[in-house]
């Protein structure tokens, strides 16, 4: 007997940030069946929904807990990196900081990439459509979108004191980073609604779930796109011991990150053709840009004592637990993340090349160490990188894990700005009340002082912002020669090669952009679904134009 196959118009590999966008969007109609495959739990974990509780999902069930190869610029070691799995996704565990990133990047995209349709303006719209903020509506901002976005309710003493330093010391006080200008220092808004995260899973896909259109299975790991005559035909997965098959009548779209997107992809037999070879993969559509293109933001750690202040871990009491539960309100419901900015280096760039987030707690061990000491650490992070890595096949056992590689400071000129980072953290801590809060320096340490120690202690200390992206790069034929990027999907996000297959995540980002990922993938995201369903892409905005043509007396 032959077992019956399910067919729906949609199956999407993923139920991170993006994937919950789809799901939601795409099931609108009533008349479209979709499917959503995620390889991990649902998100009912307590610690997914309370706010400061967000290192507690590293190495648990929630987490990919994946590791790269060891770093030859970052002292030979392999980094740690977190990556949601469940519904969700990221957004699940992430620090829930919104940035949108900066002008120049998506108008990067458009103009170096080939990227037609993803300039600023033409994304504009997608935020304002994804967006609740509880500021209210403004030429640069949404209100009534599922995502919301909302002031932080807690902001610690070190982080109020993080801030007055930095204007202090010259950065302009702002107070919104995805406004006008990006440059300056001051709090985050963050994805959070009323004292709880508000995840792309709680925004988008919960409302959705009693549509009867649309299934969601989870603990389903996708383990191979079906490809037929040149075109995805439907998904195989693992769930509970048994490989099932689903076939998709329109279009099979993978959803599954910068890193199980490339993974499904060469698993499926899309991807590097020499590479699939070796390890036995019948050879479906040779794309070299498969896994490459690999870039992240790397990070280190400035970090002083601060024996006076008691720092954000010494909240995490049942007194305060039972204050968040009851009312959502008290120190957990801080993000730890909760104030940095954004800095130039040099006044000649066309945007920033810094960004910071500081913490009042100590940052060790790549965020897996217990906090025991009183600290304000300040995270320093180059957004303007030109390293490029790859994620590569070690198994065709899905169930094991890629090899990640980074190439951390393999571009040289990566290393410079954290260098001038160092030295402006030092600035910071002398000033104004940090001053005052601020004892020993914990690390890089007084005893690192030159250049050259100062390089040594940023290899001995790099780790990851957790914001990798590009391994599906989008771009366009006619630019492919002058980017030195062979694009993996289209402008339209379809798979070069591949009929019916459509990649949407933040692997199709060709460059990162200046800031935390979240934002622009659920925007990418919101932007695919109307390109998928054939509907109109909603038309471009620039809000600094927009923002002219208010009256004064309005505005």
């Amino acid at each position: 007997m032959v077992e019956k196959v399910a067919v729906y118009d949609y199956v999407i590999v993923g139920g991170g940030s993006a994937g919950c966008v789809l799901a939601a969007r795409l099931s609108e109609n009533p008349a479209t069946r979709v499917l959503l495959l995620e390889a991990g739990p649902p998100d009912d974990a307590d610690e997914i929904h309370i706010p400061a509780a967000l290192n507690l999902l590293f190495q648990s069930t929630y987490d990919w807990d994946y590791r790269t190869v060891p770093q030859d610029r970052a002292g030979g070691r392999a980094i740690y990196w977190p990556r949601g799995r469940m519904l969700g996704g990221s957004s699940s565990m992430n620090a829930m900081i919104y940035i949108r990133g900066a002008r120049h990047d998506y108008d990067t995209w458009r103009d170096e990439y080939g990227c037609t349709g993803w300039g600023y303006a033409d994304l504009v719209p997608y935020f304002r459509r994804a967006e609740d903020n509880t500021r209210g509506a403004s030429p640069y901002h949404g209100a009534g979108g599922p995502l919301t976005v909302s002031d932080l309710k807690y902001r610690s003493p070190l982080t109020r004191a993080w801030v007055a330093a930095a204007r202090e010391c010259g950065l302009a006080e702002n107070e919104d980073f995805n406004g006008p200008q990006q440059d300056g220092c001051g709090f985050y808004q963050v994805t959070q609604r009323d004292g709880r995260r508000w995840s792309a899973a709680d925004a988008y896909l919960h409302p959705a779930r009693s549509r009867p259109n649309l299934e969601v299975l989870t603990d389903a790991r996708a383990t191979q796109v079906v490809v037929e005559a040149g075109r995805a035909a439907g998904v195989r997965y693992l769930r509970r011991g048994r490989e099932e098959t689903v076939r998709a009548d329109g279009e099979v779209i993978v959803a599954a990150g910068a890193i199980g997107s490339p993974h499904l992809l060469m698993l499926s037999g899309i991807g590097p053709a020499g590479h699939l070879r070796d390890h036995g993969i019948f050879v479906h559509a040779d794309s070299p840009g498969v896994g490459a293109n690999l870039s992240d933001h790397p990070v280190v750690t400035a970090m002083w004592a601060t024996p006076r202040t008691p720092g954000l871990w010494e909240e995490s009491t049942p007194v305060n637990l039972a204050r968040w539960r009851l009312r959502h309100s008290g120190p957990l419901t801080s993000n730890v993340a909760e104030a940095g900015g954004f800095s130039r280096t040099r006044p000649s760039l066309p945007a920033p090349d810094l960004q910071w987030h500081a913490l009042p707690t100590p940052y060790q061990r790549e965020g897996l160490a217990d906090p025991q000491t009183r600290a304000l650490s300040m995270l320093i992070t180059p957004v303007a990188v030109g390293s490029r890595g790859h994620v590569w096949l070690r198994s065709t056992d899905p169930r094991h894990k890629p090899a990640i590689d980074p190439a951390y400071l393999s571009d040289g000129t990566d290393i410079d700005p954290l260098v001038e980072g160092v030295r402006m953290a030092r600035e910071f801590a002398c000033a104004g009340p940090l001053a005052k809060a601020c004892k020993s320096e914990l690390s890089p340490g007084p005893e690192v002082r030159s250049d050259t120690q100062v390089r040594e202690f940023i290899r001995r200390d790099l780790g990851t912002l957790f914001h990798p992206v590009g391994t599906c790069a989008m771009g366009g034929d006619s630019r492919l020669a002058a980017a030195k990027l062979i694009s993996v999907v289209d402008p339209e996000l379809r798979v070069r090669g591949v009929e019916r297959l459509r990649v949407v995540d933040a692997s199709v980002m060709p460059v990162v952009p200046r800031g935390n990922t979240n934002a622009p993938t659920i925007a990418i995201a919101e932007r695919a679904a109307d390109l998928i369903i054939g509907r109109a892409p909603l038309e471009p905005s620039d809000p600094a134009l927009a923002s002219k043509q208010v009256p004064a007396e309005l505005s």
